[in-house]
């Protein structure tokens, strides 16, 4: 199946135009167009945002009835739709259905003055649907009669390249079933796996891709033998499976963390010591050392070279959807070697502090 893409994700909010200000103001989003009930989206009102090659859309259900209304009482804000761009659209949506993808929208084909769009929707993950997109002619059109383009893009430079991933939590003994969903239905390989353990928690990952290299998933279930971590408590949150994390790709990341924090956006702290052993663990760095600790990013290895990540705090009622910043610098995997890293700088500085004696500021 001929997979080329990310076309665009779609989030299901409470309030469509307040998301925008955010994602427009501290993450540099331009709101380029809009669709509701007077364009044919009946229940719905949809704001088109761009970011180079990312394209959000960003939904709140209009009437009760409506899946972003209710999807929305059920997991809070979130991402609903991963669109897949296809060739062919009708015959992706015949080909997945027939593997045992659950049909959702039949084939719908949208006409616009220079561009035509057919879409249809079969299950994913969770609540979560996948669109399957085909567009001929103008690239721009996005969804003619639907959600129209009202504005050119604006000149910037951009801070953010592409999506470069989806992290999906899902709850424990579901991890191999949703593999083999993913790579039964839609001929997606596994390229990698592991098991992470950390101070009594513990979760496995794997990580699957389609054929073009273009969308990947990184599956993540959490170990109920184990304690309770962060992905047990999105799982209760989010009540079930969902996007935990929308991974956004930069070629310099540097730049777009200090330029997105100075615009509001509020990343997670890292502890001090972190820095202290950092090439020890993966190397030397072609970064200022001090500026990775002023701005709080990580950095991890593989056998293909380095990554520089960071993660944003989730600004959701819920905690439950946050961004990660990556920079690849030649790696493929997806840092959990920063998960042990992070534990145990944490344990240095809880220890350093425990050793001074009391009264004496250390």
């Amino acid at each position: 199946m001929d997979i080329r893409g990310t076309d665009h994700i779609e989030l299901y909010v409470g309030d469509a135009r307040q998301a925008a200000f955010y994602f427009g103001t501290a993450v540099g989003f331009q709101l380029r167009g809009q669709g509701g009930p007077e364009t044919g989206l009946a229940g719905q009102r949809s704001l088109l945002l761009t970011h180079a090659d990312i394209r959000m859309v960003l939904t709140t259900g209009l009437t009760a009835a409506h899946p972003a209304a209710e999807y929305v009482r059920r997991h809070g804000d979130g991402i609903a739709v991963v669109a897949l761009e296809v060739d062919d659209a009708a015959g992706a949506y015949a080909e997945l259905v027939a593997r045992g993808a659950t049909g959702v929208s039949r084939p719908r084909t949208w006409t616009g003055a220079h561009a035509e769009v057919v879409t249809a929707e079969v299950g994913g993950f969770g609540d979560v649907l996948h669109r399957l997109v085909e567009r001929r002619g103008d690239r721009d059109g996005f969804l003619p009669g639907g959600i129209e383009v009202t504005a050119p893009a604006a000149a910037q430079r951009p801070l953010l390249a592409e999506i470069d991933h989806l992290a999906v939590c899902v709850p424990p003994g579901q991890l191999a079933e949703t593999v083999r969903y993913y790579e039964r239905v839609f001929d997606f390989a596994q390229i990698f796996t592991e098991h992470i353990e950390v101070a009594g928690q513990a979760m496995n990952s794997t990580v699957v891709q389609s054929p073009s290299g273009r969308v990947t998933l990184v599956l993540l279930e959490p170990d109920a033998t184990r304690r309770p971590g962060q992905i047990d408590a999105f799982l209760a949150e989010h009540h079930g499976a969902g996007v935990q994390h929308l991974g956004l790709r930069t070629d310099d990341i540097v730049t777009a963390v200090g330029a997105l924090g100075e615009r509001g956006v509020r990343f997670a702290g890292t502890p001090g010591s972190y820095y202290d052993a950092l090439e020890e663990r993966v190397g030397p760095v072609d970064a200022p050392l001090e500026r990775l600790r002023d701005l709080n990013i990580l950095v991890d290895s593989d056998h293909g070279g380095q990554l520089l990540q960071i993660f944003t705090e989730s600004v959701h009622v819920r905690r439950t959807l946050f961004l990660e910043l990556i920079e690849r610098r030649g790696a493929r995997t997806f840092g959990s070697g920063n998960i042990k890293a992070l534990y145990e700088a944490k344990e240095r500085e809880l220890a350093a502090a425990a050793a001074v004696p009391q009264g004496v500021t250390a």
